[in-house]
């Protein structure tokens, strides 16, 4: 009979190994957009917190694609699973975080441009909005664009929009 355990791990290739370092390299570049306390939080080690933060300090393209290499050597001995997360996680925030951004833009302008219809939706996102204060914002801001003066009820109005949307993720 043949050994069939041998047959089910078969060698990595090396192109395989050479993806998985590229992989962890990226994850380490990734890491050095945390700031300090995130990167505590992680509970990396301290070898691999102190390359991280020398690769914030190199300016050499030659010398941080090296120090790069060096934090995906110390990353094959840590769990990358939590790192990945936390990622991930951070990615995700920041793209709801722009989305949310664009929508509030959105209805600011259909305000300004649209009057009472864009009311309506605005009112159907937020509830809780006061009618009067954002029609009369709205009304400001449409007349600051109409005499080129500078954008401060617009503003106003954003800020008005933004309050209201983190009102209702409190509720939610």
């Amino acid at each position: 009979m043949q050994d069939t355990e041998h047959d089910d791990q078969a060698p990595v290739s090396k192109t395989r190994r050479k993806r998985e370092m590229q992989a962890l390299r990226n994850l380490g570049e990734e890491l050095l957009s945390f700031d300090g306390k995130a990167l505590q939080k992680l509970g990396l080690p301290d070898k691999l917190l102190e390359a991280l933060h020398t690769a914030t300090r190199i300016k050499s393209h030659g010398a941080r694609r090296r120090q790069l290499q060096y934090i995906g050597k110390l990353m094959r001995q840590v769990d990358t699973a939590p790192i990945e997360a936390a990622v991930h996680a951070r990615q995700h925030q920041e793209t709801t975080h722009t989305r949310e951004f664009h929508l509030l833009e959105k209805l600011r302008e259909a305000l300004i441009t649209g009057g009472d219809a864009a009311l309506v939706t605005v009112l159907k996102h937020f509830p809780r909005a006061d009618r009067q204060r954002l029609r009369k914002l709205a009304r400001q801001a449409g007349k600051e664009n109409v005499d080129n003066q500078p954008p401060k009820a617009s503003r106003a109005l954003f800020r008005y929009l933004r309050e209201l949307q983190e009102d209702s993720d409190v509720m939610e």
